[in-house]
């Protein structure tokens, strides 16, 4: 079984920044592709952003591009999510997700692509 936590979630001002971690815990595992999602209260969970571990690749929402930027420590099992440049909309929490298949052509922008989920960290970003 493989486990995902998430860490580096808070309360930060509008303007400020938070960096995510997602480590990956359980059995080794060479996970294809690594994501973020977001999911804020009487919303749909969305897609934040993805890194391709294959070429390392990395794909972006258009809210959030320019100022959030994914990456992976493959050495240890955790991708990361610098945040920049926080606004209130970006309230949420942050879930990551790991899918273990590569898939050709893909973003890995949706859910329902990834095997495992973390439980989540809150980002409460205040005006």
């Amino acid at each position: 079984q493989v486990q995902l936590v998430e860490s580096g979630g808070g309360l930060v001002q509008v303007g400020g920044s938070l960096r995510l971690s997602c480590a990956a815990s359980g059995r080794a595992f060479s996970s294809a592709a690594m994501g973020w999602f977001r999911q804020a209260p009487g919303k749909e969970r969305e897609f934040v952003a993805s890194i391709s571990k294959s070429d390392d690749n990395t794909y972006y929402a258009d809210s959030v591009k320019g100022r959030f930027t994914i990456s992976s420590d493959n050495a240890r099992n955790t991708v990361y999510l610098q945040m920049n440049s926080l606004k209130p909309e970006d309230t949420a929490v942050y879930y990551c997700a790991a899918r273990l298949a590569y898939r050709w052509g893909s973003t890995y922008n949706r859910p329902d692509e990834y095997d495992y989920w973390g439980q989540g960290t809150p980002v409460t970003v205040s005006s």
